[in-house]
């Protein structure tokens, strides 16, 4: 219940302040071309849903190659780390009187 008041306040202030901010004249001038940009590429991909499908499908990929790299760099860091943790215990392991 509180969750779904949260949500719709959020919304209705989101609402509320989008339309007082159209009061501004370059406000409102930003959004007419911001709107017709959006009209204009969306009926593009409306005509040609092929190239929507791929373009979709290669930003995808885009993003995948990224993510696979980061974690493969992460991974590395994270070796090293460890290695430089191992390499310091036994230095004070060997450092360290026995008892």
């Amino acid at each position: 219940m509180g969750k779904q008041k949260l949500c719709l306040g959020l919304l209705i202030g989101t609402i509320a302040g989008g339309l007082l901010s159209l009061l501004d004249r370059d406000a409102r001038h930003y959004a007419r071309g911001k709107m017709s940009a959006v009209k204009s590429g969306s009926s593009y991909y409306v005509k040609r849903p092929s190239e929507a499908v791929k373009n979709a499908r290669d930003a995808f990929g885009r993003i995948n190659t990224q993510f696979t790299n980061s974690a493969d760099n992460a991974i590395n860091a994270l070796e090293q780390v460890e290695n430089t943790l191992e390499q310091f215990t036994e230095f004070t392991e060997r450092e360290s009187p026995s008892s």
